[in-house]
């Protein structure tokens, strides 16, 4: 079974990310996407990050009636910080059947060649690339799919956290299960 792994901290999750996932299981040939939420990505600094179990049950509400998509908590019970080769590769160990892409937009992609063992990765499995606004993305690799009919959406958890922020509506920019949730929690109010 072929798999795209969507790593993030989904801070929150939003709708951006679930067409993106719809997208990848509609025009490749990857038809699973697992959300694999981050504790903490080592190149992001961590002051704005919601618990990573309240960011887990987030992303389970924006998937829970797509059979397609699976939240993952993998990183959570693995050493930290969170290396995408270390999970990659533990992955690989416990799942031998799947073929497991990598899926990131344009603007992590910036940044891959800060990675722990990128060429690693780049070598092993496919990277698959979504263009992000603002964010222009070159054929670098050959194990490098860039989706370029993607619609683009400015769309971005930081600016879904400073309208929460500011009192502001998210409706419509996260599935109503989310935005339910977070406004239960009370998550990314200002303190």
């Amino acid at each position: 079974m072929k798999i795209a792994l969507y790593f993030g901290s989904f801070n929150p999750i939003h709708i951006g990310h679930l067409i993106i996932a719809n997208h990848i299981v509609n025009f490749t040939d990857y038809k699973k996407v697992w959300f694999v939420v981050s504790p903490h990505n080592p190149l992001k600094a961590a002051k704005n990050l919601l618990n990573e179990y309240a960011r887990l049950n987030l992303v389970r509400f924006a998937i829970e009636d797509d059979p397609r998509f699976q939240a993952s908590d993998i990183e959570f019970h693995l050493t930290r910080p969170s290396y995408t080769i270390n999970t990659l590769t533990h992955l690989q160990d416990k799942y031998v059947a799947c073929e497991f892409a990598v899926l990131m937009g344009s603007d992590s992609f910036q940044n891959f060649s800060k990675w722990k063992n990128y060429q690693q990765i780049i070598n092993d499995y496919k990277v698959i690339i979504y263009n992000r606004p603002g964010f222009v993305v070159q054929q670098l690799y050959d194990n490098q799919l860039i989706l370029n009919k993607l619609p683009l959406l400015d769309i971005s958890a930081s600016n879904i956290r400073t309208l929460i922020s500011k009192g502001k509506s998210i409706r419509y920019l996260v599935p109503d299960k989310v935005r339910e949730e977070i406004e239960k929690g009370r998550y990314y109010k200002q303190k």
